[in-house]
């Protein structure tokens, strides 16, 4: 694999990392991967963990949240007419659950980390420390918003999500684009690379060439706009130390009006089903 570009981790540890391009998938891998993952997640600002809303960005990552969530209820809500079964992976403080039980949906969750756990219960939602900790169900809709880019062993989490999925299904992953507009204007400094707890960095013709070597199939993308905007705020911040909202504006607005023609959006939404 060759060298892509060298960045780091703006936001824990300050250290640099590199990023190589797999020509095959059209995939980008961070490198090197640390066996600790755990001390890369340990910070007050790793917001989805926290609930935090001490800064103007945290402000605005928990507004847009609460919006996300109840779009992202009605989505799983018109892809399933049958089993109303959900399986979030990587379910932060539980939030998305938390709407998803109030729409009469069965849910389960998992997430690694031991205080957005707790934080979780304390919200009344119960969630698993792995996938290896679940019971053997099998679920209508499993979820991985913006998760499957933190996962280690890449191939293997994908076959054990296709294991837990029904036959007919859905699986529904959002992931940054590394072909987006914001991508390429900030570089090292765009926040979605997110090294080193971001360990893989995917693209539109990644997404199905991964999940087409699992006998599955993108059957729909759909974009997260307001990733642009959110993600070009913190990438202002990594490149000249000051928030500069009115850039930020014009970088997120001018991604997305880009992507209207390309399809290459900050972050995408592929809905996938077993073939």
């Amino acid at each position: 694999m060759k060298e892509f570009l060298k960045t780091k981790d703006y936001s824990v540890s300050k250290e640099e990392f590199t990023l190589r391009y797999n020509t095959e998938l059209d995939l980008l891998v961070t490198e090197p991967q640390p066996k600790d993952l755990a001390r890369y997640y340990e910070s007050e600002d790793y917001i989805s963990h926290t609930d935090a809303k001490k800064t103007i960005v945290d402000q605005l990552y928990q507004t847009v949240k609460n919006y996300s969530l109840q779009k992202k209820v009605k989505l799983i809500t018109q892809l399933v007419s049958g089993n109303k079964s959900l399986l979030d992976v990587g379910a932060g403080t539980g939030d998305f659950l938390m709407a998803a039980k109030q729409k009469n949906w069965k849910i389960e969750g998992v997430e690694p980390n031991a205080k957005a756990r707790k934080k979780a219960l304390a919200k009344g939602v119960a969630l698993k420390e792995s996938l290896e900790n679940l019971p053997n169900n099998k679920y209508g809709v499993i979820t991985l918003w913006h998760v499957l880019e933190h996962l280690p062993n890449l191939e293997e989490h994908i076959q054990l999500l296709k294991s837990k999925l029904e036959t007919e299904g859905t699986l529904i992953i959002a992931v940054p684009n590394f072909k987006s507009y914001d991508a390429v204007y900030y570089k090292q400094f765009w926040a979605a690379f997110d090294v080193p707890r971001h360990l893989w960095h995917f693209s539109r013709t990644g997404m199905a060439r991964i999940f087409a070597k699992h006998q599955m199939t993108v059957v729909k993308t759909k974009p997260m706009l307001f990733d642009a905007f959110y993600v070009s705020l913190l990438s202002e911040k990594y490149k000249t130390g000051q928030q500069n909202l009115i850039a930020a504006f014009y970088r997120g607005l001018w991604s997305n009006l880009s992507a209207l023609r390309s399809k290459e959006y900050s972050s995408i939404i592929y809905i996938i089903k077993k073939d």
